[in-house]
């Protein structure tokens, strides 16, 4: 609970000055889905489109987040719980400046990710299912974090000793079986624009624009 003795400060410049000085309408996509789905490297993938549009955004990384502000945190249920919901008002904070947020973790729980859900303004959460099944992702493993939870060297492990909660009724579901990585990040930004939170593309510096395409071009060969 809030302490009694604290109360809220009013701020001149409001949440929709901050959207209209970026001429965008900000949001949380937030990348659900078991470990090595591939949610870290199309929310990257998002970002840099979204960049070479002109737009302003921020990518909250799951293991990024645990070497700062959660490291505090371990993987128990109720770790995880208290994770997601640190980052979900983060999340929120960055759609008060204005930003796009781009949030890609495990977030295991449907409950948990419905309070994050309920955190932001109605439909400026967009929940975006990236559905790798797990055998794909064990036959990945990137980090070799199966290995180690099939051996036993790591407990509470999301989809071998820990439950995942596919979600319901996602805004955006991909399933990169189906399509790479680039193509899904398309499927992403399509959606931004056919719901109107994107504002028509404005110009970047040149040579800032073209590194970020070289770098988009080499994330995607």
């Amino acid at each position: 609970m809030t302490d009694p003795n604290i109360k809220w400060q009013d701020i001149t410049i409001n949440n929709h000055q901050r959207a209209e000085q970026k001429k965008q309408t900000p949001c949380t996509l937030w990348f659900t889905g078991l470990s090595g789905a591939g949610k870290s490297t199309i929310a990257n993938l998002v970002e840099q489109a979204l960049y070479l549009r002109g737009h302003h955004s921020f990518l909250l990384d799951g293991d990024n987040v645990r070497h700062g502000l959660n490291q505090d945190l371990g993987f128990s249920d109720t770790d995880r719980i208290e994770n997601v919901r640190r980052v979900g008002e983060i999340s929120k904070l960055f759609n008060q400046s204005g930003l796009i947020v781009l949030s890609a973790f495990i977030s295991p729980f449907r409950s948990e990710r419905e309070l994050v859900r309920q955190l932001h303004k109605e439909h400026h959460f967009i929940e975006v299912f990236v559905d790798t099944p797990l055998k794909d992702c064990e036959q990945r493993d990137p980090k070799g974090l199966y290995k180690k939870a099939r051996s036993g060297e790591i407990k509470n492990f999301t989809g071998i000793d820990s439950d995942y909660e596919a979600p319901l009724n996602p805004e955006i579901h991909l399933c990169p079986g189906s399509l790479n990585a680039k193509q899904c990040a398309q499927v992403v930004i399509d959606y931004l624009i056919k719901h109107q939170f994107l504002k028509p593309m404005h110009l970047v510096s040149s040579q800032t624009s073209n590194n970020v395409r070289t770098q988009f071009s080499r994330s995607t060969n």
